[in-house]
This record gives structure tokens, C-alpha cells and sequence, in this order.
């Protein structure tokens, strides 16, 4: 079991996008050790460039928490259809720690990836699980919840989150 550092905001590798997975065989590694540092953080999703890794991939178990794991490995995801319904939900990040926010985004989300065999799935996931889904595709291509509310919401958020980091713990 391997633990990895989990990159806090504004660390730059969450701002930057993340490239490709031409084989998953050069990820095994990094996708057991992402598991861990997810299940151990505790959360429910964790992109690769939250442990700075600039790779496509992210994993997530929205369930785990609740009962039995059941992890999900996502290599360059790609949204295929979003739902025109909106949906807000607070949302926590494992690089924003301290500060949940409610952003809205699309009720349902269809994603395409592939596994760790090379297999490519496509599937509709809906409710919490879109909404995670679309927060780890998100630190993908750089981008963190305070890009997803407005500016008045993201200047509050960034100085309650900046009084957190200089309040000791």
C-alpha cells in the first residue's frame, strides 16, 4: 500500500492539463497507489494530477463509503453527452481541503473510457456519481472547483480557504 502526496491548490499541476495514457501498463502503479491515497484521504475520487502525475487518468468509488468498494478506473475519459438539466451539489475536494462549494453542473453526464486491459466502455452516470465524475475530469484539463462558481462565490471561497491555510492546525 502506497500512500501518495495529494497536491494542494494552488499548487500549479492542478492548473495544468493532463496528456494522454498511451498504455495502461505504464500506469498500473500509479492507479494501485491512487486507489490508496484515495480510500486512505478518505474520498470518493482522485485524478492523477492531484498526486502530480499530468496523465489522463482518474479513479473513483462514490460508494465505498456506504459498503463494499467497488473502484472505478477511468484512462483518457471523454464526455460524450451532457444533460441539459442542472444540478448543484456541494462539492469537497481532496486539494482544496477545508472548503466545500456548491457548484452546479449537468444532472448526467455520459462517459467514455478506457480500463486497465486497453477495453473502452461507454456508461451514464447520473446523481452524485455524475457530479464526481465531472469534478475528476475536470482536474484533467486544469480546472478546480473555484472555476466553476462565480466570481463573487470563487473571491469569498479563496479567502475563507486562504484563512484556513495561515489559521494552525
Amino acid at each position: 500500500m502506497t500512500v501518495l502526496q495529494i497536491r494542494a491548490w494552488p499548487d500549479p499541476v492542478l492548473s495544468s492539463p493532463a496528456t494522454p495514457v498511451t498504455d495502461p501498463s505504464e500506469v498500473a502503479d500509479l492507479v494501485r497507489d491512487m486507489l490508496d491515497t484515495m480510500y486512505a484521504a478518505p474520498g470518493r475520487g482522485l485524478a492523477a494530477p492531484q498526486v502530480g502525475v499530468l496523465a489522463r487518468v482518474f479513479v473513483m468509488d462514490t460508494t465505498w463509503k456506504e459498503g463494499t468498494r467497488d473502484p472505478l478506473v477511468c484512462l483518457n475519459p471523454e464526455i460524450i453527452a451532457l444533460s441539459d438539466e442542472m444540478a448543484t451539489r456541494t462539492e469537497g475536494c481532496l486539494s482544496i481541503r477545508g472548503l466545500s462549494l456548491d457548484v452546479t453542473r449537468p444532472a448526467w453526464v455520459d462517459l467514455g473510457w478506457t480500463d486497465m486491459k486497453g477495453v473502452r466502455h461507454q456508461r451514464r452516470f447520473d446523481g452524485f456519481a455524475a457530479a464526481c465524475v465531472q469534478h475528476e475530469y475536470d482536474h484533467l484539463d486544469g480546472r478546480v472547483t473555484f472555476d466553476r462558481v462565480d466570481p463573487e462565490a470563487r473571491a469569498a471561497a479563496l479567502a475563507t480557504y486562504e484563512t484556513n491555510l495561515e489559521t494552525p492546525r
